[in-house]
């Protein structure tokens, strides 16, 4: 077992997930907080998804038998104690020394899920070992980006299998990066000690001959990317149930459906790659109408507060991803401050629901949603 990290403090007074927003820009110097905090070009997909949330009314009902009502949720077969997931995020020592450790040890502490990024800052293993026996935990997936080299690919699956990590989730919108403001302004460059550790020995990938009028993004690079083509692939080298991260048009929805894929994202990386993508609360009801009940759906992108989880919840989700909101309270406050975003989190969903006659997560349908005239 990896030895547990040590506790920060929280800082009085604060008291949902936006107040350590202001705590981690204190801590964070600027290279680190255009990276967590940033988002693609105008940002205005970062802000859409905020207010997508903030725009669903509620139309609570009253005077319901709430008496004996949980959160617990079946997903992937497991029951979980709540809803709440932490999405991958990548380097995340830059936040906090203890980096993915602490955030693996807070999500086992308040049995929430946790997803950890292909370029985390430390193992797969190291993460897996430190949680995987503990019996309150959510559940442990890994998220993959398609390297260049196959064979590199399936050796990084089959260590994620050999840890124990229970589901893969496939990031498929981010061909390319996103043109990332903040960062250029910054002149973003990882510290020195950070790095991919999942990613040592990844051969270089092959450069591209370009002759004259070729490009190089869609000559070069993106003559790598992954397509459909791929799902198959991966599907043929693992046992584990496949998600794919990055929904947002119903169309690709159903051609994953129709691949068999164990479940759907919908998801707009957090803002961070094509500025004025539809936020995730727009496209969460359409791709769920698209699929179905049948398939499990997660979101992410600008959940905030409990009464975002059971908007979400009503608009088909099965769970929802946080992602900024527990990198600041890593920063701010360690192992503790995730912990502590988890547990806000929890609490305002179970008010939201006690507030809107809702005693369990079935009982969050569409009619909990205000439809204007």
């Amino acid at each position: 077992m990896s030895p547990i990290p040590e506790l920060g403090a929280i800082p009085a007074g604060t008291v949902n997930l936006t107040d350590y927003t202001a705590h981690a820009r204190s801590r964070l110097d600027d290279n680190a907080w255009a990276y967590f905090s940033g988002g693609a070009a105008d940002e205005l997909t970062l802000q859409a998804n905020r207010t997508a949330w903030d725009q669903l009314l509620l139309h609570p009902r009253v005077l319901r038998a709430l008496a004996g009502g949980h959160t617990r949720q079946t997903l992937l077969g497991r029951v979980l104690e709540h809803p709440i997931m932490l999405a991958p995020v990548a380097f995340q020592r830059m936040a906090h020394p203890d980096g993915e450790l602490g955030t693996a040890y807070a999500a086992a502490a308040q049995s929430a899920g946790i997803i950890l990024s292909t370029q985390a800052t430390t193992s797969l293993e190291h993460i897996a070992q430190a949680i995987v026996a503990d019996p309150g935990r959510g559940p442990l997936w890994f998220q993959l980006y398609l390297q260049h080299e196959r064979a590199f690919t399936q050796a990084l699956v089959q260590r994620a299998e050999a840890a124990g990590y229970e589901a893969l989730v496939l990031t498929v919108d981010a061909p390319t990066s996103g043109a990332r403001d903040r960062e250029r302004r910054v002149e973003f460059k990882l510290p020195p000690g950070i790095t991919a550790v999942n990613l040592a020995n990844l051969p270089e990938a092959p450069v591209a001959s370009l002759s004259p009028g070729k490009s190089a993004m869609f000559d070069g690079l993106l003559s790598m990317a992954p397509t459909w083509s791929d799902i198959a692939w991966l599907q043929s080298i693992t046992r584990l149930p496949i998600l794919l991260k990055g929904i947002l048009h119903e169309d690709d929805a159903r051609q994953a459906a129709q691949l068999g894929v164990a479940g759907l994202i919908v998801s707009n990386h957090g803002g961070r790659t094509l500025d004025t993508a539809i936020p995730t609360a727009w496209a969460l009801p359409r791709i769920a109408q698209a699929v179905g009940p049948n398939m499990p759906l997660l979101v992410d992108g600008g959940i905030r507060r409990g009464t975002d989880v059971l908007k979400a919840i009503a608009l088909g989700a099965h769970a929802v991803l946080i992602g900024r909101p527990y990198v600041h309270a890593l920063a701010t406050a360690g192992a503790l401050g995730v912990a502590h975003v988890i547990r806000l989190l929890r609490d305002e969903l179970e008010i939201a629901m006690a507030l809107t006659g809702c005693a369990t997560l079935d009982d969050i349908t569409p009619s909990v949603l205000f439809k204007h005239p």
